[in-house]
């Protein structure tokens, strides 16, 4: 028996629920953080917040897209489970390396444009 279109359907259906429900906390609390790094400056934070939020969708989607290309044929449930925690665990470790280098990223980026202020 072939569990691949039951594999694809879990696996489609639990990778958008944890890319949907950690990008919203990652956009609401991470807010708090690069208006800090900011110094207060909100239409930039906002900015900010919305791109990383529309780029983190595209490429975490993307990367759940691609990963059906890549799945090998599924004949047992041992086989179902494994293949649905493998897959998933990739995922949340690309989420989680991609959140470290995003944050890398706006502290330095704060750094350098908040060393070009003009202080009165």
């Amino acid at each position: 028996m072939n569990f691949n279109i039951l594999a694809y359907t879990i696996y489609g259906l639990l990778t958008c629920y944890i890319i949907f429900w950690i990008g919203r906390l990652f956009h609401k609390n991470g807010r708090v953080i690069i208006l800090s790094l900011f110094k207060n400056n909100a239409a930039l934070t906002d900015t900010t917040n919305n791109l990383l939020l529309t780029g983190y969708y595209l490429l975490n989607i993307g990367y759940a897209i691609i990963q059906f290309s890549y799945w090998e044929q599924i004949q047992t449930c041992e086989a179902l489970v494994s293949s649905i925690a493998l897959k998933t665990g990739w995922l949340l470790f690309v989420l989680v390396i991609m959140h470290y280098f995003n944050m890398l990223g706006i502290y330095f980026f704060a750094k350098k444009t908040n060393s070009f202020t003009i202080k009165s």
